[in-house]
């Protein structure tokens, strides 16, 4: 049966493959963004499309009245790991009031909130990888620590209201529509300097590892979650694989027919030196896995830069 769902953040890059789900099963949907790092051209034909700022309580609960959506995918943040770490307040107020102000929006109609938080950036350097669910979170930047107040927020809910909100923990998701000339999403970072003929930086030595996701697959989680009807509300959302910034390098190289040298950088504050993410918890509950290998996900996101 067709649902009424918000996609915040929806002209960026993770939302806006959601939004096209939605849309291709059915949906009715309504796009929020605004704009200050989404693209308009990014939210999919037969979406409505809302410039609000989800810190706008007044517009965001105008908007959910109107609507009276089943379902909020709460995908809007100030994702950028060293931006968070430059300035924390300017990463709370989105990431952390944000979230309240989306919660207390979807309690006016009863929506039912799928939060997309993070993964390694919320458990930090740990000694158990692939890390599970119950890993003591010990983030190493504000980002982390802000994605984790948006956790406790949503479970707030649950246990006050009797919500049934989920959060999704997330690798390093990659994709088509991820920016090639911003400063966070490194396959698409690294794709666009080879097929601009530059040189890809590398920050620190190289052997740093991540749980790199393909979006499609991150897509599916979503779905799967909103659907969900089991007593669990945190699933990481990754493939367990390990994959060093070097090995991942070559693997870009290797799709783009490139083999061009990297300049090496320090490394950056705040940055982990291993991640990736036990998924098993979201295979037995949601009935989800990632499906889509790592080369194959290069290759499609390489075209989308390439055209």
């Amino acid at each position: 049966m067709p649902i009424t769902a918000i996609v915040t953040g929806g002209a960026g890059f993770i939302a806006s493959h959601v939004a096209d789900a939605l849309i291709a099963r059915g949906d009715r949907v309504a796009v929020v963004d605004d704009l200050s790092s989404g693209e308009r051209e990014r939210v999919p034909d037969g979406a409505e499309f809302h410039r609000i700022d989800i810190r706008d309580a007044a517009a965001l609960r105008a908007l959910v009245s109107d609507l009276r959506p089943q379902a909020i995918f709460h995908l809007a943040a100030q994702a950028d790991v060293r931006v968070s770490v430059e300035d924390p307040g300017r990463d709370a107020d989105v990431n952390v009031r944000g979230t309240a102000e989306v919660l207390e929006a979807a309690r006016l109609c009863d929506a039912r909130v799928v939060f997309s938080s993070t993964g390694g950036a919320i458990y930090g350097e740990v000694d158990v990888i692939p890390s599970p669910e119950a890993t003591p979170c010990a983030a190493m930047a504000p980002y982390g620590v802000a994605k984790l107040c948006g956790e406790h927020y949503l479970e707030l809910y649950n246990r006050l209201y009797g919500t049934r909100h989920l959060i999704l923990r997330y690798g390093n998701v990659y994709g088509p529509r991820q920016d090639p000339h911003g400063e966070a999403g490194v396959v698409a970072i690294f794709f666009g300097k080879l097929v601009a003929g530059e040189t890809p930086l590398v920050f620190g030595d190289g052997s740093q590892t991540r749980d790199y996701v393909y979006v499609g697959d991150v897509v599916r989680a979503n779905l799967a979650a909103f659907d969900y009807a089991g007593g669990h509300t945190v699933f990481n959302i990754g493939t367990a694989v390990e994959t060093s910034v070097n090995d991942l390098l070559a693997e870009c190289q290797r799709a783009a027919g490139t083999d061009v040298m990297p300049e090496l950088r320090p490394a950056r504050l705040g940055e982990l030196s291993r991640s990736a993410l036990d998924v098993s918890l979201a295979g037995r509950e949601l009935g989800w896995r990632a499906t889509t290998p790592l080369g194959e996900g290069l290759s499609e996101t390489l075209r989308s830069i390439a055209r």
